[in-house]
């Protein structure tokens, strides 16, 4: 029996290791298919969109996120076996965190792993850190390896649509701009925006949340089960998964609350290659069941908890207390979540992608036209 989850996934699964402060963390990758192309340079870049460091807007904790493949792999294709991934911590300081040890910051798992375990680890959080993150985005690097050669023509984009009270305006949306500035923000207006926003709030020593929206392009129609392993429902645990996410949305998501039946409904049509949707309230998937269409999902990111204005806790010993949380951290913790929503999305698709092919075959078996 488990002790603690520390994994995900049913074929393709993933278990992640390792704090924010001590020598290494890393994920063990188990179900990865036999024979696919791989090597550290393949998911490295996946890394270097997450790492810490690279602008002001994010922690100034210096990590060169470097992977390094220690099982499953020979002479640059997976075995079948377990493929080990480890990434070396080399800018930790747990000075940062002393002042906090005895205490708990509010709005910060400090409390909570206190209460369950009776001992916690007060640098950076410990398995609670978002440092945890990288290992997920290395294993997805493995995935998007191997959805290259089973599913080609996947894509996976994900992108910030909200900081704080400011959304993009989707009149504005630009692919390209995603790119072109530290945000992902597919709109360069409220990019620029966003920019003095988290300019003030650095200064001041405060922080904001982010949605982040995640789609999959290209991805085929089947893949899901009606009930325990719908696609939806696998989606959702992943994302909320990642450590700040407090709320999750499938396509429409809460907005169908305001919709009628009428609007809801996304029509159909007879395309020259099969079915076509004239719109996507659904995000991709029905009964749990992917439709062909754009898989799309979204997440808020709440603020850090780690702030420079005192606010009201406790210690350990029961002392009411003023909190104060000095150190390096990121003033808007969904800018490196972005790249974190597209590794959980690639590995559930995997996983989906290999359930699919279990049961079914190749491609959906109910054939239209």
């Amino acid at each position: 029996m488990r002790m603690s989850y520390n994994s995900f996934g049913h074929l393709f699964r993933v278990t992640t290791w390792g704090e924010s402060h001590g020598p290494a963390l890393g994920a063990t990758v188990d179900g990865c298919p036999p024979g696919i192309p791989l090597t550290e340079a393949d998911i490295q870049p996946w890394l270097d969109r997450r790492k810490p460091g690279q602008n002001r807007y994010t922690t100034q904790r210096r990590e060169e996120d470097a992977v390094e493949i220690l099982s499953g792999v020979y002479e640059g294709r997976t075995t079948g076996t377990p493929i080990q991934l480890m990434i070396r911590n080399t800018d930790q300081r747990s000075k940062d965190y002393g002042a906090i040890a005895q205490s708990f910051r509010p709005g910060h798992a400090d409390i909570t792993y206190w209460q369950k375990y009776g001992i916690r680890d007060p640098r950076g959080g410990g398995r609670s850190s978002a440092r945890e993150t990288a290992a997920r985005v290395a294993a997805g690097g493995v995935a998007r390896q191997v959805l290259s050669t089973l599913v080609p023509g996947l894509s996976i984009t994900a992108y910030m649509v909200q900081m704080g009270p400011h959304a993009i305006d989707r009149a504005r949306f630009d692919a390209a701009a995603i790119e072109a500035n530290p945000f992902w923000c597919p709109d360069s207006e409220t990019a620029a925006l966003w920019a003095t926003h988290l300019d003030a709030l650095r200064k001041d020593g405060n922080s904001v949340g982010a949605v982040i929206e995640v789609v999959a392009t290209g991805a085929p129609a089947g893949l899901g089960a009606p009930l325990y392993a719908k696609l939806d429902s696998d989606l959702a645990m992943a994302m909320m998964s990642i450590n700040a996410v407090k709320g999750v949305e499938i396509g429409a998501g809460f907005a169908a609350a305001a919709l009628t039946g009428v609007e809801n409904a996304d029509e159909i049509c007879m395309g020259r290659d099969g079915p076509e949707y004239l719109s996507n309230h659904a995000g991709g998937i029905l009964g749990g069941i992917s439709t062909g269409q754009p898989v799309v999902v979204r997440f808020v990111v709440k603020p850090t908890s780690s702030i420079l204005t005192p606010r009201r806790s406790v210690s350990v010993a029961g002392e009411e207390v003023d909190v104060v949380t000095k150190g390096r951290h990121d003033p808007c913790v969904g800018i490196r979540a972005v790249p974190v929503g597209e590794a959980m999305m690639a590995c559930v698709l995997l996983d989906q992608v290999l359930l699919h092919r279990a049961q079914v075959g190749e491609g959906p078996r109910g054939r239209i036209g």
